[in-house]
């Protein structure tokens, strides 16, 4: 599809919004003013099972939890287009692709060093493909001498003179409002991503409150906590001890309404609860 007049190069200008998310960028222009956190736990007893049957065979890079998820919340956004909607400069654009971006940990120490890493996803994307290249991101970033492009970039301007890096950020919060930043720069900039997700759980903490930030365009963050037993509850009040995670999402409450939110989160829960899913393509609809 051609660019139009006031589309942006990540994103299409939406024309014909109701007037209530019209005006709620005029009214409250950044995003760190208008987020919505919740908080979600995700029985994984068939995820637990489904990742038995998938690692059976005993592949080179074993399929885990975080590629569940990674996938469900590609296909959530897929399938939920609001979802990638973001603001910027007092519009509302759709994203021209859906993505996701983390941090990788090089090693687990004090010391260790970190990297980006950046999902560009397709209609026809599966937990597969998606496995694949999260092997293949994860493989390059804790090469010992491999650096991401917004790493190396980020390295370059730390050795600037104090003034001229005051200066570039000017520029660069400017050129970033107006989606102006150059393609090289943002390329791994996880801000410029569908969803920024954190796994805290590999380093042994609790999910929770994420906050968005006014740089970029990521109107979604998920963070995913620690597996742990839980007790899970049926009508009668008798319970049964059960594999859980905990996931907090933060959202821009100003690109969609609380309904729109609730069966977005009810698509995503029933993702990963039926994670045979995930190996249908990405675009492919959901009955849930």
């Amino acid at each position: 599809m051609a660019r139009k007049w006031g589309d942006r190069r990540d994103g299409t200008l939406l024309r014909n919004i109701d007037s209530m998310h019209y005006i709620m960028p005029l009214m409250y222009p950044n995003r760190c003013d208008n987020e919505a956190f919740v908080s979600e736990q995700i029985d994984l007893t068939a995820a637990n099972a489904y990742l038995a049957r998938k690692n059976a065979d005993g592949p080179e890079y074993r399929y885990n939890l975080f590629q569940l998820i990674v996938t469900a919340i590609l296909k959530t956004i897929t399938l939920r287009p609001k979802m990638n909607y973001f603001v910027a400069n007092y519009n509302m654009y759709e994203r021209n692709e859906v993505s996701a971006a983390f941090t990788i940990k090089k090693i687990f120490a004090d010391n260790g060093g970190e990297a980006l890493a950046f999902l560009h996803s397709k209609p026809t994307d599966t937990i597969d493909t998606i496995h694949d290249e999260i092997f293949r991101q994860v493989s390059f970033c804790r090469g010992d001498e491999n650096k991401d492009p917004s790493t190396a970039s980020m390295d370059a301007l730390q050795r600037l003179p104090l003034f001229l890096k005051k200066w570039l950020g000017r520029c660069a919060r400017f050129l970033d409002r107006h989606g102006w930043m150059p393609k090289s720069v943002v390329a791994t900039d996880p801000y410029q991503s569908s969803c920024v997700i954190a796994n805290l759980g590999s380093i042994k903490l609790h999910s929770g409150y994420h906050h968005l930030t006014n740089w970029g365009t990521t109107s979604v963050m998920c963070i995913i906590g620690e597996k742990k037993p839980r007790p899970f509850y049926d009508e009668a009040g008798n319970f049964e001890m059960r594999d859980s995670i905990d996931l907090g999402l933060t959202i821009d409450e100003r690109v969609a309404d609380g309904y729109y939110y609730s069966k977005t989160i009810r698509l995503l829960r029933h993702l990963l609860e039926h994670p045979e899913l995930l190996e249908t393509p990405l675009s492919e609809p959901v009955d849930f």
